[in-house]
């Protein structure tokens, strides 16, 4: 092996080694506002809980619950979600996604990596209780 081709491939691994080194970027999580709280009367310890959802381009939600009977609507971009035990669905603008207080939240993510998705969630749960509950 001539000089030449043993400089490069020292080269070529020193690199290839570099590359497999480099920190792998997190995924960037959803940002979830508040728009609106409200309290059921009808249903005393119950409140409405809206928030509006944005997953920038690549985030990903966390396992999590909700302990509500949750609502989402898609109004931009993408989203894959999934409960245990179901099938994970892509929902696009218009479409529409239900939790029950019982499932656990296990697949939460925007289905692009270049484009950002919104959808609001309408949440029916115990007054004072956290809308996100991280999964045990």
């Amino acid at each position: 092996m001539s000089i030449h081709h043993c400089l490069g491939f020292c080269l070529l691994l020193s690199s290839t080694v570099a590359m497999a080194q480099e920190p792998v970027a997190a995924a960037p999580s959803p940002i979830a506002t508040p728009v609106m709280t409200h309290p059921l009367p009808e249903f005393p310890g119950k409140e409405v809980l809206l928030l509006s959802v944005e997953f920038p381009p690549g985030a990903v939600d966390p396992v999590h619950r909700h302990d509500a009977e949750a609502f989402v609507y898609v109004l931009e971009g993408n989203v894959i979600m999934g409960v245990a035990g179901g099938s994970e669905v892509t929902l696009g603008p218009g479409d529409t996604f239900h939790e029950h207080p019982e499932d656990l939240h296990t697949v939460g993510r925007n289905a692009s990596s270049r484009k950002p998705a919104r959808f609001l969630a309408f949440l029916i749960k115990d007054a004072g209780k956290p809308a996100v509950i991280p999964a045990d």
